[in-house]
């Protein structure tokens, strides 16, 4: 990338952080650069610092000079990029501000600019074995991740979104209704991917069925429900993963609950201060996990076991564990309702992606 590129993922230290989302979500690269006036860097905003603001509760009108990584790793423009390509390997990292003598910012290169790399190495399981018993009498004679939204199955909507992204190799996790699944996707060659089959005797649950995989992976794996539409970057996750050092990262999403009363806050007999309807926010599992080869593990074979018992699992072992909050659209087809709604949207995101 040369500096007039770079112009566009440039912000200024008093950008707000809404600004700076922005300009990351605008740029291929995922990333934005904080200079001064005179041209010297003043620190990156990359996607996961964007999640950890979130995690913080950072409003999106704050500076970016308060959320920004003040003192990233940078290397000279005359690093020879066998020196860079070590670099970024050794600290994990998938981008490097180059500077010259005076500090300034003159370029900016990525790992995959450097090593070449166009394809991911990482698998994706995809647990599509679900009866769907709330979306009856739909899924009848379907299963749920194929029924049709936006004109095409979920799960042919969720493979398009991988491959999109640079993954090739797929486990579908099948169960309910599989021939109708094996039918439709095959091999993977129309697709342009290789797709294996995990055939659960029974059911095995959200994590079970990782057990039944034929070897272990050599790099982290991306595990997803089959039910799922969204616009999450998986390559941002396992980026983040990475990042961490985690064993295993969940996505998270913010659900809010606006309480409908005053609620009365009380000391003994007293009445210490009252909250006139306040919101409450949590984050709940949002059914998309990326997990260290190493995790496996940790499930039983041919056992029903969900990945919240895996994390607790791992948990209890005194493994680092990550909670990855979305930002992107996503709906959860569970009930009559997110289906229709899903009619309605879903082809309004897929063409914003597109």
């Amino acid at each position: 990338m040369n500096l007039k590129n770079i112009n566009n993922i440039l912000v200024k230290p008093d950008a707000s952080l809404r600004d700076a989302i922005a300009c990351i979500d605008n740029s291929g690269l995922k990333l934005a650069l904080i200079a001064h006036e005179n041209g010297c860097l003043a620190g990156i905003l990359t996607d996961g610092d964007v999640r950890r603001a979130m995690l913080r509760n950072f409003d999106l009108s704050t500076p970016v000079s308060e959320v920004m990584n003040s003192k990233p790793i940078t290397a000279h423009i005359s690093t020879p990029i066998r020196e860079l390509l070590v670099l970024m390997r050794r600290d994990v990292l998938h981008h490097i501000p180059l500077l010259d003598d005076n500090q300034k910012l003159v370029d900016v290169v990525t790992i995959d600019e450097l090593s070449g790399l166009s394809e991911r190495p990482n698998w994706v399981v995809l647990m599509a074995g679900g009866l769907g018993e709330r979306l009856r009498p739909l899924t009848n004679d379907c299963p749920k991740p194929m029924l049709r939204i936006g004109g095409k199955p979920i799960l042919e909507s969720i493979v398009e979104s991988f491959v999109d992204q640079g993954f090739r190799k797929f486990y579908l996790s099948v169960n309910y209704l599989a021939e109708a699944i094996q039918d439709y996707f095959g091999d993977g060659h129309r697709h342009g991917v290789e797709i294996r089959y995990l055939h659960e005797k029974k059911k095995l649950g959200t994590a079970g069925g990782l057990s039944l995989l034929p070897e272990c992976p050599s790099n982290p794996l991306v595990v997803m429900n089959g039910d799922l539409l969204t616009r999450v970057r998986f390559d941002q996750m396992l980026c983040f993963h990475e990042e961490h050092a985690s064993m295993a990262t969940m996505a998270i999403r913010e659900y809010n609950i606006q309480i409908p009363y005053g609620v009365v806050n009380v000391d003994g007999i007293r009445i210490a201060s009252i909250d006139e309807k306040p919101l409450q926010r949590f984050f709940v599992n949002a059914g998309i996990y990326a997990l260290s080869p190493e995790a496996l593990r940790f499930i039983p074979a041919d056992m029903a076991f969900d990945m919240p018992s895996l994390f607790e699992k791992l948990q209890a072992s005194g493994q680092l564990t990550s909670g990855f909050p979305l930002r992107e659209y996503w709906l959860d087809i569970g009930r009559l309702e997110d289906f229709e709604r899903a009619q309605n949207e879903w082809s309004l995101h897929w063409s914003d992606q597109c």
